[in-house]
């Protein structure tokens, strides 16, 4: 039987809950998709990256929990570690739904930048968690 730590349990929780927010989100891919909801090419390749971002990234933070717990990580590691995956699968799919919204969006705006800070804490968190299970 596997025991979660408390830090794991809440994120763990959290992360679970915003599940139903990736569900909702996918109706409304599914609205623009059939076409019953205006959008430009664009938009429509951005939100369906953005929703399937949304969905694995909070899958592979979910398996992250675990991992962390099986390391010998503290303070700012652990937290970079369990927090970095959290961290991209809001930031990353924000950039992709935010950086294109507006009617008739042929371009991303200055918002695509949260796509970059998603990839960046993603990155951070994978290092560390690697690290710390090499190390454990």
């Amino acid at each position: 039987m596997v025991t979660l730590s408390e830090q794991s349990r809440v994120l763990t929780g959290i992360l679970l809950l915003s599940i139903v927010t990736i569900e909702l989100g996918g109706t409304f891919v599914l609205r623009i998709t059939r076409w019953r909801e205006p959008a430009t090419d664009l938009q429509r390749r951005f939100y369906r990256a953005g929703h399937a971002h949304a969905g694995v990234f909070v899958t592979l933070a979910l398996v992250c929990q675990i991992l962390a717990d099986a390391t010998d990580l503290d303070g700012f590691a652990d937290g970079l570690a369990r927090l970095g995956p959290a961290w991209a699968a809001i930031l990353v799919p924000a950039g992709f739904f935010l950086s294109v919204k507006g009617k008739g969006t042929i371009e991303p705006n200055r918002l695509i930048v949260l796509l970059w800070l998603g990839v960046a804490s993603l990155a951070a968190g994978s290092v560390a968690l690697g690290i710390g299970l090499l190390t454990a």
